[in-house]
């Protein structure tokens, strides 16, 4: 889908982002630089049909991709869509050479995330001067091993029944207005194996997948 818009407001996300300071090593880091602005210039420039229309006539007047005109651009991803349920998934691994080789730092993140500076100004289920969009952390999927082999354990929040998201999903609207975490107990499962554990002992696990449902 291509829109047009005002340049000025084109790259406004709902909370201001020069505000944050990102520690290295956290998730809101990986975020910030997921969605950071980008300068398309040189190889990457990117096709503009109204540039090329101007200088060359109708595009099917073309004849050779020499008369196609590519300008420099600035592009940023951001969300369009608060969805119901956030998942992130870490890239753990890197290039080493011609190998791949698994990434084991630990990547920060909080029990209560919010990702209204990673969103668009018009995020379409983000009520009218709503400039907070948050969710509650209740699943942790854990990988130990190399890139060869391992173990997958995954930490969960029981918790009771969220009624606010069945409507989120349901109808597309909430009108939750929390804004702390879901309350319930976390247990560790790995296998046949379960045991109950402090939230502390799941912020500080290794995340592979990160599970979040919305709040606000």
């Amino acid at each position: 889908e291509v829109s047009t818009d005002d340049p000025e407001t084109a790259f406004c996300t709902l909370a201001n982002r020069e505000e944050l300071n990102p520690e290295e090593g956290s998730i809101h880091h990986c975020l910030y630089q997921f969605t950071r602005n980008e300068t398309l210039t040189e190889t990457n420039k990117l096709l503009c049909d109204v540039c090329t229309q101007r200088h060359c006539g109708p595009k099917n007047n073309i004849k050779s991709e020499k008369k196609y005109i590519y300008t420099n651009a600035k592009k940023q991803m951001l969300i369009s869509l608060a969805p119901p349920i956030l998942t992130l998934h870490l890239k753990r691994f890197q290039h080493a050479g011609f190998n791949l080789r698994k990434v084991n730092r630990h990547i920060k993140f909080p029990e209560v995330i919010d990702l209204a500076p990673f969103c668009t100004a018009k995020c379409k289920n983000v009520a009218e001067g709503n400039t907070k969009v948050l969710y509650s952390l209740y699943g942790v999927v854990e990988h130990s091993g190399t890139m060869r082999s391992g173990h997958y354990t995954a930490y969960v929040k029981m918790r009771a029944m969220n009624n606010h998201l069945s409507d989120l999903v349901l109808r597309g609207q909430s009108q939750a207005l929390e804004t702390e975490p879901v309350k319930g107990q976390w247990f560790h499962i790995s296998d046949t194996h379960v045991q109950p554990v402090s939230v502390s002992k799941v912020l500080s696990s290794q995340a592979y997948l990160l599970f979040y449902e919305r709040l606000l």
